[in-house]
Formats: C-alpha cells, structure tokens, sequence
C-alpha cells in the first residue's frame, strides 16, 4: 500500500468541499474611482490613491439581517481562495479543513469573505495593475501601503459592495492576523469576535531581517529591471531565492529533522557537488513554482508592510492601542515552534488584554511544524475556533 503524505493524509481526514457545497462565489469590487459618491482611498502615508480592485471569494449565505458575516484575511503570499475546490484541475482553498458544513467555519451558519489584500497579485489592485496616468504598469510607483491600508479597502468592500456595518467575526493568521488586530484597533464596534492566529502587534527584528533577505535578493537579479519586467518573461530567480529564504521560516528544526533528516535525492556520487540533500531539493522546488504565480514587486510592497506594522505606532504605549478593542471576546493562538511570529509576541498581547480585564481567551498549541502550523494543525485549531464562534 502507497504511504501517503501529508497533505493527502489531511485531505483524507478533512474531504475537500465542492464549490457548490459551500456556495462558492468570485468577484471584482472596483472602488475609489474618484467621483463625488467614490472617493479616493486615503493612504496612510497621505497619498490619495484610486482606483482599487479587490478580489474577493464568499462562502456560504449572507442572511437578511446581514449579521452572520465573518472576514477571513489571508497570509503574505495567500489569496482571496479560502476553501473549495471548483474542479478536479484545481487548487483546494488554502483553509478548506476550516470551512464547509458542520466544520468551525459552518457554511450553513454563516457568510465568509475573503478577499486578496490591497498589494497582492491575485486580482487585487497591486504593483503589476496598469496605472491610468501612465497606461503601463505600477511597478515602483506603486505607492508604499501598510496593514491599516489593507483594513481601510477591505472595509470599503464590506460597506459599499456587501452593505455590511457589522462582522460577525474577524480572523487571520500571520499578516492575517496583523490585519484582524488592526480592524479591532482602528473599528472596535465592527465585530463581535476577533481571532488573531500566529501573529504579533509587531514584526520583529529578526523577522525583518529575513524579509530584508528576500527584498534584497529580488532587487539584486538584472531581470528585477528596477521593478520593469512585466514585458519580460517571468523567471526572476531572486524571487525563487526570497521565498526559499521565507520556507525556512516556515518551518522549524524539527520539522526539517523529520521531513528531511539528511536524506540525499538519488545519490549515484556522494562526492558529486551536484548532488543534493533532499532539503535542497525542496527549496528548489518552493522557489521556482512560487515564481509561477506570484509577482516580484508584490513581494517586496507586502514585505515591507509587514515591516512597517506596528499596532501601537499611533499610541503611547501598546496598551494604550489593546485598549481601543471592544470585541466581545478575542481568541488568540500561538505555536510552540514558531521561530517567525515566536509564542511571546501573543503571549504580550494576550496579557495586556487580560489586564484590560477583555474577554480574552489564548493558547499556545505544541506543534513541530513551525510558523505553518497553522496551516496545518486543524485537529487542534478546529475545536478551539468551533468553540470560540459559538459563544459570541
């Protein structure tokens, strides 16, 4: 009998939803096209910028009173493709396990959003759009956006697209979970619950310096061209590169002891400098297909806006800024072998929480796969997600 890996061990456990099973719908909600009932989106840099394009995909139905909506918001490299499968060619949705009928995410229940953030490459406006002034692509001149310029558009989406004023929930992992931090800082009476997943209220140093790492590796390949390469064929090893850099922090020591180990890959020399350990392999094989479908200029402006977010920049204090949060309750989850968005950084925020005296609730789940174990590790997550959403 064939061993089966990971991901179909999961897919056995967790049957992956048909697009009609969950109601899949897609779209385009363009906005801030600056006219007197549109304006421009503001930036927080002060730029006014328009017009924007989000994508968006929803689950489930948004029921007359509009009261059972929830926001999922995506990782750095994620999409507005949250859950289902539309055919047997295509991807599963990167949460599907979490979503569907009689799972935590009940699309019988409730009306899920997603849409690919301000920034991204997946149908959202972003440095690859064509600039009106210019008929040519962003590139550079995208302007700089941050987490907060994210939350700004996807509320307009809910607003003026879904004529949505309340959420049922907010939930995100990673810069997800920067996003749904920052919509219970900046819109503390649009939600009732808020789950912020392998997150922090800010990026740390050593982070920073990864992502540094891929910027620079993308910014250094001649076919970066200073960020003018859309007429030229897409195979910037400096993003293969940024994102083998980012794999690693994916991961951790033992998860790559355990997938691993120090296997080589059809070893015929041992000697031979060409021949790879397995773990090499892998990296290959992540950048070079992550480089067929994702764009450059996108990974530097999302990089960077995790770099820039900091929950408490306009505060006093980080306290001061957990203190706008007025969900009814707040879930907050770290992993054990997160060396990204390491456990302290929830843990901070956790307790500043429960010394407002909120109605917060944390865990720090053991798991060995690292920052992706929240990708991964839905027998521990579901049940605690399931159990948050029935008690807001």
């Amino acid at each position: 009998m064939k061993k089966l890996n990971d991901k179909e061990k999961r897919e056995l456990k967790y049957p992956p939803n048909s697009a009609e099973s969950i109601n899949l719908k897609k779209g385009d909600y363009t906005f801030a096209t600056n006219t007197e009932n549109d304006p421009l989106l503001t930036l927080e840099s002060g730029i006014k910028f328009g017009p924007i394009t989000l994508n968006y995909e929803t689950y489930g139905t948004l029921n007359s009173k509009k009261d059972n909506a929830i926001l999922i918001c995506h990782a750095l490299t994620g999409n507005a493709h949250v859950a289902g499968k539309v055919d047997e060619n295509s991807e599963i949705g990167w949460w599907d396990p979490i979503i569907g009928p009689n799972r935590p995410l009940d699309t019988n229940k409730y009306f899920i959003i997603c849409s690919n953030i301000l920034g991204g490459c997946s149908g959202s406006t972003g440095p690859h759009s064509i600039n009106p002034e210019t008929k040519k692509p962003y590139g550079m001149k995208f302007p700089t956006i941050t987490i907060k310029d994210m939350v700004n558009a996807q509320k307009r989406l809910l607003e003026n697209f879904f004529d949505i004023s309340h959420l049922k929930a907010v939930i995100g992992g990673s810069i997800g979970g920067m996003q749904a931090l920052q919509w219970g800082v900046t819109y503390p009476n649009f939600m009732d619950g808020l789950t912020v997943i392998a997150s922090a209220s800010k990026l740390s140093p050593q982070a920073i310096a990864f992502n540094k790492i891929g910027r620079h590796a993308i910014m250094i390949d001649p076919k970066w061209n200073n960020g003018e390469y859309y007429d030229l064929p897409n195979d910037l090893d400096g993003l293969a590169l940024a994102r083998m850099v980012a794999h690693i922090t994916y991961l951790s020591d033992e998860a790559m002891q355990i997938k691993f180990g120090r296997k080589h890959s059809n070893i015929t020399e041992y000697f031979d400098f060409d021949e790879k350990f397995e773990v090499e392999n892998y990296l290959d094989h992540q950048g070079y297909k992550f480089i067929k479908r994702f764009d450059a200029n996108s990974y530097l402006y999302l990089s960077k806006a995790m770099d820039l977010f900091d929950i408490s920049r306009d505060f006093s204090s980080l306290k001061e800024s957990l203190s706008q949060i007025n969900a009814n309750k707040t879930l907050i989850i770290s992993f054990s072998s997160d060396w990204l968005f390491p456990a302290y950084h929830s843990k901070e925020v956790a307790d500043i929480l429960i010394e407002l005296k909120k109605d917060i609730t944390y865990y720090e789940l053991t798991s060995y796969h690292g920052h992706d174990s929240f990708l991964i590790e839905y027998d521990k997550l579901n049940p605690l997600v399931n159990d948050f959403l029935n008690k807001i």
